[in-house]
Formats: structure tokens, sequence, C-alpha cells
């Protein structure tokens, strides 16, 4: 068997849903699913059911520990020459598969990932999340399917390793976040560089509202300092630009009253910039509006991140964990 596909899940059974089926379409068909429900209040076993007599679908319960470790329980019960790990959040294109193949001997890889986009179908909260996580104004673009400031570092919703180096690295950590960047970290550290393959794209819904999606980036912002601290040298410019905008919009803020509001301006000017620019490639005037507050909850939410963490990490000096206790995972 070529492919084994791996998703983790918790309390997310339409999602699943929505995710088997388009697996269902696949022009490739040389592959297994593994479902990991990660101690769900509302399993996917009813939804995994319908699919049985259509996909090589093998579906486990755990008790929770989170995406990382519920990942490499499925690759310990795999077969596949290759794994593939996605989140439930996906949908697949038909060609899916068939991108990843077609590309994976050109030259041959033991490590790759690709992009995400918006579905149509998507809410224009979603489109305009998604248009925040990939724009070049946003994230510098690395993560919207092009390595433009930074090395390409697959992501778990959609990225692929053979299996046997997967187990001789040991797989996904115990990190509460970030969990999938340090994997990629531990990969080029052992020799090896992941490739992106640009046509093996997929559907990503992201989050479905602001609060959601700002408690991600938080996390996100928190996860940079801990990737630092277990991998030296990592941190890139890119990677401090979200926090020092967040302190430029709260100096600007700040000194707004008094300067008649002139350190608006460039506050302004960059609203203006990203409506243009989510307008015409959503082709959406409100999709571009609300791209806006996406841009700020997805810079600032990780800035706010980030500085705790540099606060509790680099100067309490407290060690990854203590410094946050909390179950992010329930």
């Amino acid at each position: 068997m070529k492919y084994s596909i791996i998703v983790p899940v918790y309390n997310r059974p339409d999602e699943v849903d929505e995710l088997l089926e388009s697996l269902c379409s696949q022009t490739r068909k040389d592959f297994e699913v593994i479902i990991v429900e990660d101690g769900s209040q509302k399993p996917c076993k009813d939804v995994c059911d319908k699919y049985a007599d259509i996909l090589d679908l093998h579906y486990y319960l755990k008790e929770n520990s989170g995406p990382g470790q519920s990942r490499n329980y499925g690759v310990e019960r795999a077969n596949g020459e290759y794994v593939l790990i996605l989140d439930s959040d996906v949908v697949l294109p038909n060609g899916y598969l068939e991108a990843v193949d077609s590309t994976l001997h050109t030259p041959q890889c033991v490590a790759f990932g690709g992009p995400d986009a918006a579905h149509p179908s998507f809410t224009p909260v979603q489109k305009a999340i998604s248009y925040s996580m990939t724009s070049f104004f946003t994230t510098g673009g690395i993560r919207g399917g092009k390595a433009k400031l930074d090395k390409f570092y697959p992501r778990s919703f959609n990225m692929g390793i053979r299996r046997d180096i997967y187990q001789q690295l040991g797989g996904f950590t115990k990190m509460r976040f970030g969990e999938d960047i340090d994997f990629s970290y531990r990969i080029v550290e052992a020799g090896y560089m992941p490739r992106l393959f640009p046509d093996a794209w997929v559907w990503h819904k992201r989050r479905t509202d602001f609060r959601k999606f700002f408690r991600q980036v938080y996390n996100s912002g928190i996860a940079r300092i801990n990737l630092e601290k277990r991998h030296p040298g990592t941190m890139k410019l890119v990677h401090l630009l979200p926090m020092v905008f967040t302190l430029g919009v709260i100096g600007c803020l700040l000194l707004a009253p008094f300067c008649y509001g002139l350190t608006l301006l460039p506050l302004l000017l960059y609203c203006l910039l990203i409506l243009i620019d989510s307008s015409l490639k959503n082709k959406s005037l409100w999709v571009g509006l609300l791209s806006i507050p996406a841009a700020f909850v997805q810079l600032m939410g990780y800035g706010f991140g980030f500085l705790e963490s540099w606060w509790k990490r680099c100067v309490l000096k407290q060690d990854e964990f203590t410094a946050f206790e909390k179950n992010f995972y329930k």
C-alpha cells in the first residue's frame, strides 16, 4: 500500500464526514484512512461507519492526549509506505493524491507538504481568515503556497513523510502547540529537506469566527518562543514582525491624542491595502472588509502570544510546560 492518511479528530463529526466524502472521489485509490478519535464527547464513529464499505477505513478511539500524540498513535497502526497527515477540517480536491504521487518522484523525496485554499462555499469570515493566514501582507506568504520570506516547513493540515523516516524521528513530540513545525525542524535537522508540492493543495476551513481564530494564532505566538528554545537559530525576521506590528499599533493608538491623529495614518493605509488586495483576490468587497479585522486578529493575536511567551520563558525563565499549564486539547 502506498499511502496511509492519518486524521486526529476531536469533537468534529460533521467535518470528518466532508473529508471522508472527498476521499471517496480521489482518482488514485491506493490508500487507507486511519481516524483517531482523541477522547471526543461528540464521536464520529457513526460517520465513519457510513464509509466502511467504500474506503479502507480504520477507526480508533483513545483517551485525550492532543493531536500530535494521536497522529503517532495512528502511524503506529499504519501500513502505507508514506503517511499523509491531515487535519479533520480539510476537504480534498479529486486530484489531491494524484498530485502528490506525480510530484513525489521528481526527484524522490521523503517529506513534503502542500498549501491550502478557501473553498467557494466557505463563509465570508472563513475566506477572510484564510486570506489573513496566506497573504504576503500578513504572514509574508510563507503559508500561502510559495516560500517567500522563509524556507518551507510542512504543517499538519497537509503534510506527508515516508513512514520509516517518521518512525525513525519519533513522530510528533508532546508540545501543546507548534508540534508540527517542531517535527518539520527535526526532519531538516536529520538531513532531509521537505519539499513544497504546490499542486497538492487542500481546502482548509480554519476557524469559523474571530474569537476562535484569535485563540489559535495566540497559541502560535506562544509556540514560536518554545520552538526557538528547542531549535536555536530558527527564529527569523518574519517571525518577529507580528510582535513589532502589535507594539506599533499600541504605540500609534497611544500617541494619536497628542499628534492630532496623525499616527493613525499608517494604520489606515494598511487597512486600505488589505481591503484592495483581499477584495481583488476574493472578488468580494465584503470579504475584503472582513479581511481587515482578520489581519489585525492574525497579527496581534500572534504578537500578544509571542510577548507573553517571551516574558515567561526568557525573562521569568519558566520551562515550556509549567509556563502554560492549561490543557489546550479539552
